[in-house]
Formats: C-alpha cells, sequence, structure tokens
C-alpha cells in the first residue's frame, strides 16, 4: 500500500515539474498545429538541407517564402548548393507554377497543384501536416523540444518515415531527419531561422523578378564558372547511364552526333517498359526563357528538380540537359531512373 502511495505521488510530482516547465502534451500540440495550419498567412525560413543519398553527403542551402490570402497560396522555394552551383528556384503565383535554373537563364512553367499533391520536407506546413495526418504518430520532449516521429508523404518512396523537432514555445520547426525502411538517414535538415510574422511585396513571387534577381546575386566567379562548364560540355561531355532498369527493359541502342549546340546522345531502351533517354549540352540563353510545359509539376530528384509530365521528365545537371520519354512508364518509374543517374554521375566525378 505504501508502495503504491509512493508511485501516486511521485506521478503527481512529474506531472506538476512538467507542467512547471510549461510543457505540454501530446493533444494540446496537435491541437495548436491545427490551429496554426488553419490560421497561417505565410512565413520566411532558411535551412540546410543534408542529403545523405550518394557515395559523398550533398548539403544545400534553402531559402522558403511562403504567403496565402483567400486568392492564392504562393511560394518562393529557393535551392543553392554550397559552391554557388546548380542553383534552381520553384515559384507558385498566380500565372502558375515554375522551376527556375538562373545560371541557364531558363524556366519551365506547369499547371500544377504543387504543393499539395506530395509533402516537402523545407515546407512548415508540410510537415505539420504529416504530423496531423499519422494516426499512429509517436510524442516525447526532449531538450526544449517536442519530437513527433511520423509516417511520410514523399515523392521518393524511399523515405519511409521522419522524426520531426520543434521548439518548444513556438512550434516552429528546428530539425527533420528522414530514413528509409531500414531505419538508414536519407536526408537531414536544420532550420537556422524561421519568420512567422515576414512581410512581402506584391511582386516578391514574380518569376522575371527572381531570376533577374538571381542572376545579379551570382558572383562574377560561379557565373563565369557556370558558362565555362556549359562551353566545354557543348563540345563534349562524359555519357552518364541510369543504374536503375525498369524489369524486362534493356539498353539496346546509342546514337551520338554532333549538333550545332554541342554533342547529343540518344540512349534507346527496349523490352517491357521501354523508354528513350537523351544526353545534350545544356545551352546558356540570352534572354530568359519561359517553356510552358502544360499539366505537370517539379520533381524532387535529391541532385536537383526537374520538370515532370505525363510522357516525359527533364532535368539539367553539370551543364548537361537530360530528357527521358516514355509512354509506359509510371511518374515514379521515371523519377527511380532519374535518381539512379546521380550515382552514375558522382562515380564519373571521381575518376
Amino acid at each position: 500500500m505504501r508502495k503504491l502511495l509512493l508511485f501516486v505521488v511521485l506521478l503527481l510530482l512529474s506531472v506538476l515539474v512538467l507542467a512547471a516547465c510549461g510543457e505540454k502534451s501530446q493533444e494540446e500540440v496537435v491541437r495548436e498545429l491545427d490551429k496554426k495550419l488553419q490560421d497561417m498567412d505565410g512565413y520566411k525560413g532558411k535551412a540546410a538541407m543534408t542529403l545523405e543519398t550518394g557515395e559523398e553527403p550533398r548539403t544545400y542551402n534553402v531559402e522558403v517564402w511562403h504567403m496565402q490570402n483567400e486568392k492564392n497560396k504562393y511560394y518562393k522555394v529557393d535551392l543553392k548548393n554550397e559552391n554557388e552551383e546548380q542553383n534552381q528556384m520553384i515559384i507558385r503565383n498566380d500565372e502558375g507554377v515554375f522551376v527556375l535554373t538562373p545560371a541557364l537563364n531558363k524556366s519551365f512553367r506547369f499547371q500544377s497543384d504543387w504543393p499539395n499533391n506530395n509533402s516537402q520536407v523545407y515546407l512548415y506546413e508540410s510537415l505539420i501536416s504529416d504530423i496531423l495526418m499519422d494516426a499512429e504518430r509517436t510524442f516525447s520532449v526532449h531538450e526544449g523540444a517536442y519530437v513527433f516521429e511520423t509516417k511520410t508523404n514523399y515523392q521518393n518512396k524511399n523515405l519511409s518515415h521522419q522524426e520531426i523537432v520543434l521548439d518548444a514555445k513556438s512550434l516552429t520547426p528546428n530539425t527533420v531527419k528522414i530514413y528509409d525502411s531500414d531505419f538508414k538517414l536519407l536526408v537531414s535538415v536544420e532550420f537556422t531561422e524561421f519568420d512567422e510574422d515576414a512581410t512581402f511585396d506584391d511582386n516578391d513571387f514574380d518569376t522575371e523578378k527572381n531570376m533577374s534577381a538571381a542572376n545579379v546575386d551570382m558572383p562574377t566567379s560561379a557565373a563565369d564558372q557556370e558558362n565555362k562548364q556549359a562551353e566545354e560540355k557543348s563540345n563534349s561531355f562524359e555519357v552518364s547511364y541510369p543504374t536503375f532498369e525498369p524489369q524486362g527493359t534493356t539498353l539496346t541502342d546509342t546514337e551520338e552526333s554532333d549538333t550545332e549546340n554541342g554533342k547529343k546522345v540518344v540512349l534507346s531502351y527496349t523490352g517491357e517498359q521501354p523508354f528513350t533517354l537523351i544526353q545534350q549540352s545544356a545551352q546558356v540563353l540570352e534572354a530568359s526563357a519561359n517553356v510552358n510545359v502544360g499539366t505537370g509539376e517539379p520533381v524532387d530528384l535529391g541532385f536537383t528538380v526537374g520538370a515532370w509530365t505525363e510522357d516525359s521528365l527533364t532535368w539539367n545537371y553539370d551543364g548537361v540537359e537530360y530528357f527521358l520519354a516514355s509512354t509506359e512508364l509510371t511518374k515514379e518509374e521515371m523519377t527511380a531512373i532519374a535518381r539512379s543517374m546521380d550515382n552514375a554521375l558522382e562515380t564519373q566525378a571521381v575518376k
């Protein structure tokens, strides 16, 4: 009887200590997150995103601007790697969804529901939704932060589950870690700044303004390096082959040619799920060019952002433009082929 009374006393004391520290229960945190999601009208955030999927970790600096009103939801996601190369931007405004590659002066325009169709690890509302939607989530308190473990809803199905750490006072994101089914870390995101009271100008989400600003902000040495790489690639580049091929499909033909813009290689895969993979020199355009691809969406390939339509997937990397086309492949199969190119590209870089 005394042991039981002692246990009850200790339990009550632990509850009082938690209350004194200001820590909330899971139910309280979830209710507050739900309210934040309903009342959200915008934020600005900065984060470092590290990908562990290649031979070596690759880190990107990510800056996110989000504003919403009764008319629309507006986004600007600026992705930069450590060497200021291969910078890209995703913008959503009243005209559609855009993927900008400032170094090439080129953008793709979509009619898309992005980012509502899949979660995005660097978007606060995506993280909140993942927490709210997972009835089997786990919750804990650690060093003044609330830790949720949830299922995922990312384009890459290898990203199986995640750990989301929120600041205990503001409930804003601190870190996100995403694992595969074997609990191997694949992606980690560390937020360095987050402002829920951010203000915006009317043209902050304008594509032309952001394309021009990105080119102005790019250091001269980085811009010269981009142009030099593109010029070198226009003469020659090493052909890359996907390490993933759909079952029953094999490479049967390789056609190489020289065009006025440089080298072009066409890989033809035949079998149960045939596809064509074209590699050619990426051209730096003199003026900003907008490619309207119609219905489609941006696709996160890990090492770059691609442009997906029903029958094709296009992406740029290291001065080369890749175009994957098939009427037999699903979106998931196309992205799996494209993602498998990352290892092939890294292997070449080591040689």
